[in-house]
């Protein structure tokens, strides 16, 4: 193939003899040249992937925005990895199929080996294969096939593929709905089996189980929705289909039955072990069998590989240990699996009941050190079951009895960061609260206190349960409505869980003796949910902890077809004779807004309500002309877009937020606080909000240099000094204000590690355990003011602290300059010396006070269990931060910096 490539607008040109085709992106860009001659393979690879560096840059993880996708191409004797991207011409389309390399971060680490024509002839069904039946929300089998190619590819499972697929549905000419698919095997196949109708009952792939389910009776299950709303099941979202969508949910009642079904659920916390015996004892307890299974593990492994770079081999051990012990009774379909680290949740249906599953996604939250560690955190799965939407969370909050703050700190923001893409785009995506039922189980970590061990111990040996309970932090939480709020909770009628010698039901022997609790719970939200158990299982003694169990009779809503084919009908009547009777209006409560002094990392909101007139309308914030966004990167709306029915209201939430990307530019004065909103109604008119507000300058975002050069508090500095000395050139001479010598390091800097120094050397779980916002927030003003002369809050916030000031360094401690400097010369310490040299004064006096910091640290290590390679891993990722533009780094890249840190660790220094 030769010929050249060209960017015109949001498309990439690749032309050669016979074709000319654009790779669909969506980041428009003035036209420019790229590249030319490509004539053999070889020598496509970089011209090509230069125009795909969007698409390297964020591998694996593809921006939903480009039509490309990571699959398992399935030979007859191997298995391959490979790069699918969607190319189009005028009105013709290709798959582009590429080959790579195990960690492709680089266009010489990836390599197109072959275009299929999506032309006549071709088709993409996807199939089961012989030796592995379906798995509902796990990876799609896909068989490709043209005049010159048959292919099988696997891929995976989520909101990538799903768009990767419904694309090219869009691009073959004989596909116009999803029933002409059904009947047509030889069209492109895009069935409901992996896309969503608009009316959000389509069915999602069928789960590998005891029975043989097969990609048939997904197919025949679709058929019944299509029949049911024949307009919603076409591929493209429009105002009509959601004002239907709309009317159908507040007429749910009409076409719905309740019914019950059986779910258990469980959770246990396995202290990284592997399984040695039958999980049988725990998951099938009762003789009959439950319909759903939501099982969640906490701690699956332990190993500094898990915590730092979330890869462990227990997945797989435990995940097969749970298939195994299913109750007997029934056969069973595996739904989905979402793993954090050491959080695991498994979804099981019974295999009759899987056609009834649809609209599953899995999202994860870290809520560890910095707000993102996954040692701590949750994962959810959430579907839909008949008509009923229900979401399935596990967690692993905040350890130690004295940490219940954090711990209700952590359930916050697991509530509020935790959001599922809609399968509609015109949808903001759906929070926890957004579901019919919720299901929490978990590891909460909530303890008994103000009792002494041996009176908790002695209300145990009485079996009273209820007198013990009262002292129960989380009952005290939820009492005060500080957590859970809503949630219920069933009687405890079992002894605590934790904390227990391994192998036997002996309370803890260590030196630590912790007191027993109850740290593994199960508590639900929503309408029309029995409990019939909650228990803890003694016989399993893997352990510290004894799993738990809770078996609920949960009412389900079924549609009753006939009653819906009613519904549907009359709502399409009256649709029909609403449209174009006027245009949409809306009244906005307010159109000018100001944020009062907003600080570094301090949420501040303001509220609007927008007020619908006599049509219903779809709104959206759009972008301004010359703008990729439609607000600022320390603003956002929420939600940003959504449909109002007639009379009806909604509130908006403007939410401002400084961070670590916007706070250098808002510091210096080089950005202010002020942006326009274009609020537009489709098929309307648009509506302009002003937003403004004052920032409160902060060394957190400031570089080393800048800060070394102010001896005043940040606060007490003038603008225009702030700006001056913000902009001062990295690499200074001499004589640049040779009246004012700058402090060694940045006495910001100096408070926190003086502190830790002084009151932390000791301290267990230093850098692992986060602390609590409220107290970021006075250390925060302290530094910014200096208005006292030391930091308040505990040993972990300023801990974690100092974690942020060094991640919000606008040039990080090692000059990005000399990071792959550092990379190369990892485990050679003489030159790795060399290259820290070479750093500018501050920087190069900040890395050394450092080090010895740790140093020190480590000579603590037998009481706050430090080591070198957690401090390396920990400090390597900040210290040593890829330069902007970069490549996400790979876990070989990771190593290498946690490596160059570890030399420095393991010699000897002066303290700081």
């Amino acid at each position: 193939m030769a010929g050249g490539i060209l960017r015109r607008q949001n498309t990439w040109l690749l032309t050669d003899s016979e074709w000319e085709w654009r790779l669909q992106t969506g980041n428009p860009e003035a036209e420019q040249p790229v590249a030319a001659a490509v004539k053999d393979e070889r020598a496509q690879r970089p011209a090509f992937l230069a125009a795909l560096v969007d698409l390297c840059l964020c591998w694996p993880f593809l921006d939903p925005e480009l039509h490309a996708v990571q699959g398992i191409l399935a030979g007859e004797e191997s298995v391959e990895s490979r790069l699918l991207g969607l190319v189009r011409t005028h009105g013709e389309h290709a798959i582009f199929l590429y080959t790579h390399r195990r960690m492709a971060i680089t266009a010489e680490d990836v390599c197109l080996e072959r275009v299929v024509p999506i032309t006549e002839g071709f088709s993409a069904e996807e199939v089961t294969p012989d030796s592995d039946l379906h798995i509902i929300g796990s990876d799609v089998t896909v068989q490709i096939s043209s005049e010159d190619a048959q292919l099988v590819v696997r891929l995976p499972f989520g909101s990538h593929t799903r768009t990767f697929l419904q694309e090219i549905s869009k691009c073959h000419p004989g596909v116009v709905g999803s029933e002409d698919i059904n009947e047509n095997e030889k069209n492109l196949v895009v069935n409901h089996s992996w896309s969503h109708n608009s009316d959000d009952k389509a069915t999602p792939r069928q789960s590998k189980s005891n029975m043989d389910v097969t990609s048939e009776m997904v197919r025949s299950s679709s058929g019944m929705v299509s029949d049911k709303a024949c307009i919603l099941s076409e591929q493209k979202f429009g105002l009509r289909d959601t004002i239907v969508k709309s009317q159908l949910v507040l007429k749910e009642d009409s076409y719905t039955y309740l019914q019950n079904f059986r779910f258990f659920i469980g959770t246990y916390n396995v202290n990284g072990q592997s399984p040695k015996d039958s999980l049988l004892p725990w998951l099938s307890h009762d003789v009959e069998p439950p319909d759903v299974y939501c099982v969640g593990f906490q701690e699956l492994d332990l190993s500094k590989e898990a915590f730092f770079f979330n890869d462990t081999p227990k997945e797989e051990e435990w995940f097969k240990a749970v298939t195994d012990s299913l109750h007997p009774g029934a056969k069973y379909a595996k739904v989905k699996l979402v793993r954090l680290v050491g959080m695991m949740l498994l979804l099981y249906v019974k295999a009759d009941h899987a056609l009834n599953i649809s609209e599953v996604e899995a999202e994860t939250v870290g809520t560890g050190i910095m707000g993102i560690m996954g040692n701590k955190g949750g994962v959810a799965i959430r579907f839909k079951f008949h008509n009923t939407s229900v979401c399935i969370v596990n967690s692993h909050l905040a350890a130690h009895t004295e940490e219940y703050e954090r711990r209700n700190q952590d359930f916050k923001d697991i509530c509020s960061r935790m959001q599922f893409c809609q399968s509609d785009p015109n949808l903001p995506p759906l929070t926890i609260s957004k579901h019919d039922v919720i299901l929490w189980l978990g590891d909460l970590n909530y303890r008994i206190e103000p009792l002494g061990l041996e009176k908790v111990k002695m209300h145990i040996e009485k079996e009273a349960f209820q007198d013990l309970y009262q002292y129960d932090q989380l009952k005290k939480q939820m009492d005060a409505k500080a957590v859970f709020d809503g949630f219920t909770e069933g009687k405890i009628t079992f002894q605590p869980t934790y904390k227990y010698d391994t192998g036997c039901d002996d309370w803890d022997t260590s030196e630590k003796c912790r007191a027993p609790a109850w740290c593994d719970r199960i508590l639900w939200k929503g309408k029309n949910i029995s409990q019939l158990s909650y228990r803890s299982h003694m016989a399993l003694k893997t352990s510290d902890h004894k799993p738990v169990s809770s078996i609920f009779d949960i009412g389900v809503k079924v549609v009753n077809e006939e009653l819906y084919r009613k519904a549907f009908e009359e709502i399409v009547r009256s649709l029909d004779k609403m449209e174009n009777a006027s245009i949409p209006s809306v009244i906005l409560s307010q159109r000018e807004f100001f944020f009062k002094d907003v600080k570094y990392m301090q949420l501040q909101v303001e509220t609007f309500t927008i007020r619908n007139g006599q049509v219903p309308c779809q709104f959206e914030f759009i972008n301004k002309l010359d703008e990729d966004h439609y607000c600022k990167e320390w603003l956002i709306a929420n939600p940003s877009k959504g449909f109002l029915l007639p009379d009806s209201e909604m509130t908006i939430e403007l939410e401002l937020f400084v961070n670590k990307s916007t706070a250098t530019r808002l510091n210096s004065g080089e950005e202010k606080l002020e942006d326009i909103l274009i609020l537009h109604l489709d098929r309307g008119k648009d509506y302009f909000l002003s937003v403004m507000g004052n920032y409160l300058p902060s060394c957190f975002g400031s570089p080393i240099q800048t800060l070394c050069y102010m001896r005043e508090p940040i606060r007490d500095m003038s603008a225009e000094s702030i700006r001056e000395l913000t902009l001062l050139p990295l690499q200074m001479s001499d004589d640049i204000f040779r009246d004012e010598k700058p402090l060694d390091i940045p006495k910001e800097l100096w408070m926190m590690v003086d502190h830790l120094y002084r009151n932390a050397s000791q301290q267990e779980d230093l850098f692992q355990q986060p602390g609590l916002r409220s107290e970021f927030e006075q250390i925060r003003d302290c530094l910014d003011t200096a208005m006292l002369d030391m930091l308040l809050g505990s040993n972990h916030s300023v801990a974690e602290a100092l974690l942020l000031f060094l991640e919000s360094l606008p040039e990080p401690v090692i000059c990005y300059s000399l990071y792959n400097n550092c990379l190369h010369c990892a485990n050679n310490y003489t030159l790795s010396n060399q290259v820290v040299a070479m750093l500018p004064i501050c920087h190069k006096n900040v890395f050394n006070y450092l080090m010895a910091f740790l140093r020190e640290l480590l000579k603590n290590s037998g009481k706050n269990h430090l080591d070198v390679n957690i401090l390396a891993s920990i400090f390597g990722g900040l210290l040593l931060r890829p330069p902007p533009h970069h490549p996400t780094p790979d876990v070989t890249e990771k190593r290498k910096a946690r490596q160059f840190i570890e030399q420095f660790l393991l010699r000897d220094g002066n303290s700081p």
